[in-house]
């Protein structure tokens, strides 16, 4: 089997590695041609290709008879997808396979597969989580689109995913499940995506509240250095003497990753950069979102399905960010002239 990819940054590398180890033949392309070659000449890619052309080209060669006559692999910023696939199409042929590994938009998704369908083109989307760890851990691969083309590319998504020992089966069926192997074929065009959306939405609820209760232990020692000053625009801390703990939060992260049930690949990332800089002292506190988040929040409103905790995840990110500060302007305005309240 051969496949291109398109995008070999950290994940592209990782993923045409995985490919590699198990007998796909890889070419690649990326932009900055400096980078593609040095991936090339570090034996990260099978060849690489100069141009979109060239890539097309070195994917259809020596094609057998009855063969798929190209998959191309989309490793790509999502805002860039719909850009690169309208400028690799004039060298796609009827038959082709495009996989979109970007955080697209489901609904983008659906739209895609079903133009380029027309064409005589498929489109797989696979949300593709395990970044840059990926390459080590393997890739959770969640993934859309028509039997035919998933059936074709399920080599390439064995080679991608974790071997199913990675972690113990929930129970010991006789039958193995592509999932326990690490990907899943979802549903239709837009499947994978929607469940990668859904899967970055339950990552920001998971993170939100890791970050919360580090903050509550981070302040745990703010009795000790309390100072009743009679301020009527700040209620007093009641009972200071029972917050005087000065509690090392790194060692909490890293005995919570041994035997507590809140344990997870998240918390031991948490527990990796609070043990280099307790103070994570070269961050900002503004937080992005990417989109998926907006996403989900929208998905849950279109369905009437509640989603508080991830929707307040979000609003946490936009509130990291100072999107409240004219708003919270607004409210010093307000108390200011009702009360005549000072405004800090």
């Amino acid at each position: 089997m051969k496949v291109g990819i398109i995008g070999l940054g950290r994940m592209g590398e990782g993923m045409s590695r995985r490919m590699m180890k198990n007998g796909i033949e890889t070419w690649g392309y990326r932009r900055n041609i400096k980078k593609a070659e040095e991936a090339y000449e570090a034996g990260y890619v099978s060849g690489i290709a100069y141009s979109l052309e060239n890539l097309s080209e070195a994917v259809h060669s020596n094609k057998r008879t009855g063969e798929t006559p190209g998959i191309f692999m989309l490793v790509v910023p999502a805002e860039t997808v719909e850009d690169t696939i309208n400028e690799l199409l004039p060298f796609c042929v009827e038959g082709d396979i495009i996989i979109d590994h970007g955080n697209s938009n489901f609904k983008d998704s659906r739209r895609r597969a079903c133009n380029l369908e027309k064409l005589g083109i498929q489109y797989i989307d696979c949300g593709t989580s395990g970044g840059v760890y990926g390459l080590d851990r393997g890739y959770c691969l969640m993934v859309g689109g028509a039997n035919y083309a998933v059936q074709t590319c399920s080599p390439i998504f064995r080679a991608l995913s974790p071997d199913i020992a990675s972690v113990p089966r929930t129970d010991e069926r006789s039958h193995v499940t592509s999932a326990e192997q690490g990907w899943l074929h979802c549903g239709p065009p837009g499947a994978g995506h929607f469940v990668k959306m859904v899967h970055n939405g339950v990552e920001y609820g998971i993170m939100q509240a890791y970050a919360e209760g580090f903050n509550i232990l981070h302040s745990g020692d703010l009795g000790s250095k309390y100072v009743k000053e009679g301020d009527a625009e700040v209620a007093p801390m009641e009972d200071p003497e029972n917050y005087q703990y000065d509690i090392d939060v790194a060692e909490v992260a890293e005995l919570w990753r041994r035997g507590s049930v809140v344990g997870s690949w998240l918390l031991d990332l948490a527990a990796s950069v609070l043990r280099n800089d307790h103070e994570l002292s070269k961050f900002d506190g503004g937080v992005s979102d990417s989109g998926e988040g907006r996403w989900t929040v929208n998905a849950a409103v279109d369905l009437g399905v509640p989603a508080p905790v991830i929707t307040t995840a979000l609003y946490e990110r936009f509130n990291s960010r100072n999107l409240g500060g004219f708003g919270n302007r607004v409210l010093n305005g307000m108390r200011f002239m009702f009360g005549g309240h000072n405004v800090r």
